[in-house]
């Protein structure tokens, strides 16, 4: 986090299926209950903007690997610049449904474009922010995708090969990351699941400055 920013921006990440919408919710809950501002969002699609390139890039025309990180990276500049830092300026609570870690798994491996290019794209994309907290939910492909409903998008229907790449992309990055990972199961009770992340946050809240 940069000098300045006084909030506390945490990101979920994880394969399709594996319950960070779930989780980010149950989060945004305790967060409100408690008292704190909580901006909830997600890449590609947290700002008007987004909405469009997330539309474009998941149920658009087919792209090439190198387009598809640029909009990807077009999207998380914006969204950095308009949601996520004048949120942490004024001490919110951020809560993002993806962010770059998952350009580095799934186009940086995922698509072998290279995790360290990809990753220095999205550094200079957002200016070298990084969330306090990257929650992984880890899950067997086979098993996330077989949770899903409704007709799949173009990275759900990149093939199960595609998919086990980039959870071991995740599961590298979070050996090692540091303290900024928290890697839970996501086979395990949806409670569970949230006490181990609510955990990990009250912990958090007074280092950042984020306190009432």
């Amino acid at each position: 986090m940069s000098p300045g920013e006084n909030g506390l921006f945490v990101s979920f990440e994880g394969g399709d299926g594996a319950g960070k919408s779930t989780q980010l919710g149950l989060l945004a809950t305790w967060l409100e209950g408690a008292g704190h501002e909580v901006v909830r969002t997600r890449e590609p699609g947290g700002t008007d903007l987004g909405r469009q390139l997330r539309a474009a890039v998941l149920h658009g025309e087919d792209v090439g690997p190198r387009t598809e990180a640029l909009l990807y990276a077009t999207d998380r500049a914006h969204h950095v610049d308009t949601v996520v830092r004048p949120a942490l300026a004024r001490g919110a609570v951020v809560l993002t449904d993806r962010y770059l870690d998952s350009s580095v798994a799934y186009q940086g491996d995922g698509r072998d474009l290279g995790a360290e290019e990809v990753e220095r794209l999205s550094a200079w994309a957002t200016q070298g922010l990084l969330p306090r907290l990257t929650v992984l939910l880890d899950l067997d492909p086979q098993v996330g995708l077989g949770r899903l409903t409704g007709a799949p998008d173009r990275l759900e229907r990149a093939g199960l090969e595609f998919h086990a790449r980039t959870r071991r992309a995740f599961l590298e990055r979070a050996r090692t990351g540091g303290d900024r990972w928290l890697v839970l199961d996501a086979t395990r009770p949806t409670g569970e699941l949230h006490e181990a992340v609510r955990a990990r946050v009250a912990g958090l809240l007074g280092r950042v400055g984020v306190t009432r």
